[in-house]
């Protein structure tokens, strides 16, 4: 499940909060890191020297954790590279963006990354999180179906109460959506607490994380035809949270 991790760095606060989000959840996995450094093609951003740098202190840092860790630098767009280089992983961590203005959250690399990557992403928070108190975003569609198959993994072995949330104008459809889910999550013998909120999925997530203290998130990317993918509700929810989100594709 997650058992090889690939991180992105940037030489920001934000990347080294994905790393640090790394290391703890692969204390608990065993898992291998890959730590990537994209430079930009046409030479913006960081210098070869402080690239090197960069992923030598992550290294250092790894292995101070006692886990196994690869380093890999290279040119190019990083969201493409990143995607290139997550087909050989199980999850890619990325930081988020600061919160200077609502546009600019997430930030090119993550957007991007959460529309063409077809492994799982972990958008990290403004700190570590134990991810002990999972929830899920569920709308009842494919990408959500993931989502919740990896969150039960996932609760199967932190011993976690699962919070299904989901965002209804109309109780009784709401109902049969998330009925899906808790049998499923039932079936596995996963504790469950099931939230039916009003608004958008972010306003709900958000408004659920803050009542009850949840600190990860798993949700669903949906994917249009080909190579045409959008986000769902992903982005919105990332808007209105600051707790890792685990975006199943």
């Amino acid at each position: 499940m997650f058992t090889r991790l690939l991180i992105g760095l940037d030489g920001s606060p934000n990347g080294d909060e994905a790393l640090e989000q790394a290391v703890l959840l692969a204390k608990r996995f065993k898992s291998r890191l890959v730590v990537v450094h994209v430079r930009d093609t046409y030479g913006v951003g960081r210098r070869t020297s402080d690239s090197g740098e960069l992923l030598r202190r992550a290294e250092e840092r790894v292995k101070d954790a006692g886990l196994s860790v690869q380093t890999v630098q290279k040119h190019g767009d990083a969201s493409e590279e990143l995607a290139t280089l997550a087909r050989d992983v199980d999850t890619v961590f990325v930081g988020r963006r600061g919160r200077s203005s609502p546009a600019d959250v997430l930030g090119k690399t993550v957007s991007a990354l959460i529309r063409i990557a077809e492994r799982t992403v972990i958008v990290c928070a403004s700190k570590p999180s134990p991810m002990q108190a999972c929830a899920i975003a569920y709308d009842g569609r494919e990408t959500a179906q993931r989502a919740l198959a990896l969150v039960a993994r996932f609760a199967s072995v932190t011993k976690s109460t699962v919070h299904i949330i989901h965002a209804t104008i109309d109780p009784a459809i709401g109902t049969m959506v998330v009925g899906e889910a808790e049998a499923i999550l039932s079936l596995q013998g996963i504790a469950f607490v099931t939230h039916m909120e009003h608004g958008t999925p972010g306003e709900a997530v958000a408004r659920v994380v803050q009542r009850t203290g949840c600190d990860s998130l798993f949700a669903g990317a949906h994917m249009g035809q080909r190579a045409q993918v959008t986000a769902s509700h992903a982005e919105e929810i990332l808007l209105h949270t600051d707790i890792p989100v685990v975006i199943e594709p």
